[in-house]
């Protein structure tokens, strides 16, 4: 076992619980590090959605993933959670939390049932290299006492992406595997920030916020808008909620929520653009009624604030967005203040994101998720070509992932020890 996330801790779990003997090494000094610092603010373990619309959010995933999170979704989560002693709760947002909302006890009790299972961990050990070696895989590991090399009866691999990569997730495993001919969907940030391009008076677009905005508003938050897009497949989605600007550009939920579509056009197209509704509490036909006032001698930005109530990030966004000519006709002002276009130009990079796109597809794998390249090895989690939103799917695939990839190593091993008893 190789990765101590939440995928190679639960398949670690599962095999344990089938009676096999294991061993789980990580490259960091200790295991669930980014699980840790994703708890940190609150550990979203699932969403409490029915499973139809949540199976939805996988895209083009949905097909393979689905079985397996039919069978362990978020009500089987919620369960072994609470098998760990650890309540949880439903939010708000429909999103579920341990009662204690950190990731720190849930890890401890989690250890503490491994350990109880027999299962040795191994820190500070980074995986080097994976080969057959016959019928068994050959690990070698480089470890503070030098390289060492393991000879497994199986192997399963949960490496994760390439986002957070101090954190043990730094997507080297990459080079590993395509040298063994298994085939590797690129790794590409998800749930990920953007920057932007301001519309300039004399140059017209240009990449970042302008110095004025970027000194003002950096790390500000806005909220309460709905933010329209286009999903991979070009099908029009929406949603309300909240974004951070930033110095460069946005990020936050609301952007993590929509990045598949947006990081896909602009491979395509160079750019994206989407559209905020600044005032999704208004009709449209209300809003362009205020604009048409006649302002006089008071100023646009007082004249937004009255009307409107615009904040000042709100005002601020429309100037960067805008041609002061736009601004100055009520019918152009209506329509940007229900359908602002942002222009979007480049994701941030994998490093800063909050999970990774691409990773090992899905062809060079059987359906019990071993590697066709590797018989006797499995992987699991964050490592394979899938991507979700925020809000509890990520952690759930991961651990849904993870069991499947334990017991499909679990019934290979069974099949050779029957040939041998034979």
């Amino acid at each position: 076992m190789v990765g101590g996330g939440p995928a190679g801790l639960m398949a670690a779990e599962t095999l344990a619980t089938l009676g096999r003997r294991v061993d789980l090494y990580d490259a960091m000094p200790s295991v669930g590090r980014k699980f840790l610092l994703a708890g940190k603010g609150g550990l979203n373990l699932t969403h409490s959605e029915d499973l139809e619309p949540f199976v939805a959010r996988y895209g083009a995933a949905r097909e393979v993933l689905e079985p397996w999170l039919r069978e362990f979704g978020p009500a089987q989560l919620r369960d072994w959670a609470h098998g760990l002693g650890i309540e949880t709760f439903v939010g708000s947002s429909g999103r579920v939390f341990p009662t204690e909302m950190k990731a720190a006890p849930l890890l401890r009790r989690w250890l503490q049932r491994l350990r109880g299972l027999g299962v040795r961990l191994h820190p500070r050990h980074r995986l080097l290299g994976v080969t057959a070696g016959g019928s068994a895989p050959v690990l070698r590991f480089g470890t503070p006492g030098g390289e060492l090399q393991v000879r497994a009866d199986a192997a399963l691999l949960a490496l994760g992406g390439a986002s957070w990569p101090q954190l043990g997730s730094d997507g080297t495993w990459v080079p590993m595997l395509r040298q063994q001919g298994i085939g590797i969907a690129p790794l590409r940030a998800a749930n990920c920030g953007f920057d932007v391009a301001h519309r300039d008076a004399t140059q017209g677009f240009v990449a970042g916020w302008s110095e004025w905005f970027r000194e003002r508003f950096a790390g500000a938050p806005l909220k309460g808008v709905r933010l329209h897009w286009r999903e991979p497949g070009g099908q029009p989605s929406q949603q309300l909620g909240e974004f951070v600007c930033t110095a460069t550009g946005v990020e936050g939920s609301l952007v993590y929520a929509a990045s598949a579509g947006i990081r896909d056009s602009i491979a395509a197209h160079g750019s994206a653009e989407v559209t905020l509704d600044l005032l999704p509490q208004r009709d449209a036909a209300a809003v362009l009624q205020a604009a048409s006032h006649p302002r006089g001698s008071r100023s646009l930005s007082t004249h937004l604030q009255s009307r409107f109530g615009l904040d000042p990030l709100r005002r601020a966004l429309l100037h960067e967005c805008l041609a002061r000519a736009e601004l100055e006709e009520p019918a152009r002002l209506a329509a940007a203040l229900k359908a602002l276009p942002l222009r979007l130009v480049a994701a941030r990079p994998v490093a800063e994101a909050i999970s990774t796109a691409g990773g090992v597809q899905f062809a060079a794998l059987d359906p019990q998720l071993r590697l066709l390249a590797l018989p006797r090895v499995a992987c699991a989690g964050e490592m394979l070509d899938w991507e979700a939103p925020t809000g509890g799917y990520l952690l759930t695939a991961c651990f849904a992932t993870g069991i499947v990839a334990a017991r499909g190593l679990d019934a290979r091993l069974r099949e050779a020890e029957s040939c041998r008893a034979g």
